[in-house]
């Protein structure tokens, strides 16, 4: 049988399996459609019930391979969605938002992030996503992106501490926020999802990956995405559009790592000694 999904839980209470679906790369190219909706209803069926998108992926088109995945399946499914910087005016993000949902097929985004920091000041976008979150059309909203001292910034300007997550760049590659942004985080309860948690596949050829996977009978992506599932408040969100490794993705939940393979890892991806700048993609 397999091992249920682990939660974690959002400041409002709201309990989100900590493995969910990725998009980006999604809605590009029409042919590809019916196999990117289908490994999405496969991973909803295997439990992965949150999935991640975003106005940019494929100029919206993501977001319609999404609504076709849930169809008559919307309320067992988490959404997230984000908006542009550019758009992150008071209007523009209700706007923004308004053609997102239209595109899902549904009258609701369960959170909803500012992609990235832009020009508009936070208080700005802030008040237009509590706006959003007023009317019902967003359950809570987050950001993406964003640094301990943007962190810091948010907090600072009215309404900012309804942030309900936090969406970077992290995997083994990529550790620089457990110096400091990601602790942030886990002391105030505000979620981490973790975007490209195989580094797009560039980390899957390291051989001592190869070596700790294939002791303990995994994938490389399996044990990449183990690491981050066994970390405190952090969401992990793998990109497919084949079903087979959607189950793959699901079947790392039953890994058991020994702790010297976890200390193997972190000698071959140390952990950060030093503050560094946040990594985007």
């Amino acid at each position: 049988m397999d091992d249920p999904i682990p939660t974690i839980t959002f400041p409002d209470g709201t309990e989100v399996p900590a493995l969910g679906q990725g998009t980006w790369g999604m809605g590009e190219d029409a042919g590809h459609a019916n196999q990117e909706i289908a490994s999405l209803k496969a991973g909803l069926d295997l439990g992965m019930t949150m999935i991640d998108t975003a106005e940019m992926y494929g100029d919206g088109g993501a977001e319609e391979i999404v609504g076709q995945a849930i169809k008559g399946r919307r309320d067992e499914t988490f959404i997230v969605s984000k908006v542009y910087p550019w758009n992150a005016s008071r209007t523009g993000t209700i706007t923004a938002c308004e053609n997102s949902l239209e595109r899902l097929g549904t009258d609701r985004i369960d959170l909803y992030l500012l992609h990235w920091r832009g020009n508009y000041p936070l208080a700005e976008t802030v008040e237009a996503f509590e706006t959003l979150k007023a009317s019902g059309k967003i359950r809570a909203w987050g950001v993406s992106n964003f640094d301990t001292d943007d962190m810091e910034e948010l907090f600072s300007v009215p309404g900012g501490r309804n942030v309900a997550a936090n969406q970077v760049l992290y995997n083994l590659a990529r550790r620089g926020i457990e110096y400091d942004l990601l602790p942030w985080c886990q002391s105030r309860n505000i979620p981490i999802m973790a975007y490209s948690p195989i580094e797009q596949g560039r980390i899957l050829h390291h051989p001592e990956l190869i070596r700790i996977a294939k002791a303990n009978q995994a994938t490389p992506a399996q044990l990449a995405l183990a690491f981050l599932l066994e970390r405190d408040g952090v969401f992990v969100i793998p990109k497919t559009a084949n079903i087979e490794r959607a189950r793959e993705n699901r079947d790392a939940i039953s890994l058991d790592i020994t702790d010297e393979d976890w200390d193997a890892l972190d000698a071959a991806f140390p952990p950060p000694a030093k503050k560094t700048p946040l990594e985007m993609l």
